[in-house]
């Protein structure tokens, strides 16, 4: 437990600006998806023993709180992906320009190509949301 304790310390008092945003989003959003993966395994596993369970478990799904959390979701996706593929770029076909300036500009281009992919994702959600879970625009 002293060694979490120390690195969760080291993680909010280091300053490394772009380069530890993107490292620490990069866990956030892996762990994300990790936890979005063991909770649809473990509530599609339910479908065939306790089908009336699996029923509940989709109930819940619809409501407006899971609905948020698919927003997040998919954008864990999306920068999770984005930065996946910068990081194995740097490293696999540029390792010398691996350098503080480029980092920096990377990063931005990392968060600025997942707002782009999000958004029309999180339009489309955030629509479905309103109408499923409100009845706006005529739902």
């Amino acid at each position: 437990m002293a060694t979490l304790k120390t690195s969760l310390t080291g993680y909010a008092l280091y300053k490394g600006r772009e380069g530890q945003w993107t490292f620490l989003l990069h866990r956030i959003t892996g762990l994300g998806t990790l936890l979005f993966l063991g909770v649809h395994i473990l509530d599609t596993s339910t479908v065939y023993f306790f089908p009336q369970l699996y029923d509940d478990a989709i109930g819940i799904y619809r409501s407006t709180l899971f609905g948020i959390g698919e927003l997040a979701l998919i954008f864990c996706l999306f920068y999770h992906g984005v930065n996946g593929l910068r990081i194995a770029f740097f490293d696999m076909f540029a390792p010398k320009a691996w350098r503080i300036p480029s980092e920096r500009t990377s990063a931005i281009w990392t968060i600025v190509i997942s707002l782009i992919i999000w958004l029309p994702a999180a339009f489309i959600m955030g629509r479905n949301l309103l109408i499923h879970n409100f009845g706006l625009f005529g739902g």
